[in-house]
C-alpha cells in the first residue's frame, strides 16, 4: 500500500480498517486505521513479538493493564505474552502498523 493509498483510508467514527501489508512465512505487517473512538481490544501473542509503529495521530496503548498515550511518530514494543491493545480517543484518524515476528 502506497502513501497515496493511505490517504484514502478514512474510517468512520468508532471504526477500524485493516490491511495486510506484508505476509511471509515468519512475519506479518498489518495496517490499522482507527477512526475517532476506534479501538482494538487487548489481546496476547504468546509465540511472537509485536511492534506498533504509529505513523499518524495519537493512540492510548494498553500493556498488561497500564495505559500510555502515544503520539506519532512512535514505536511501541509488545513482548511475547504481554496483553496489548490500542484506542483512538482523539477527533482525528490514527494510523499504525503492527509487525508480528516470528509468526507462530
Amino acid at each position: 500500500m502506497s502513501m497515496n493509498e493511505l490517504s484514502d483510508v478514512r474510517p468512520d467514527e468508532g471504526e477500524v480498517e485493516t490491511a495486510e501489508l506484508v505476509v511471509e512465512d515468519d512475519v506479518l505487517v498489518k495496517l490499522f486505521a482507527l477512526g475517532p473512538g476506534g479501538a482494538f481490544d487487548p489481546h496476547v501473542h504468546d509465540d511472537c513479538e509485536n511492534v506498533f509503529h504509529l505513523l499518524e495521530g495519537e493512540v492510548v496503548v494498553t500493556q498488561d493493564g497500564t495505559e500510555e498515550t502515544v503520539t506519532a511518530p512512535a514505536v511501541v514494543h509488545n513482548t511475547r505474552g504481554v496483553e496489548h491493545g490500542a484506542r483512538n480517543e482523539s477527533d482525528e484518524r490514527a494510523l499504525l502498523t503492527a509487525s508480528l515476528c516470528p509468526l507462530p
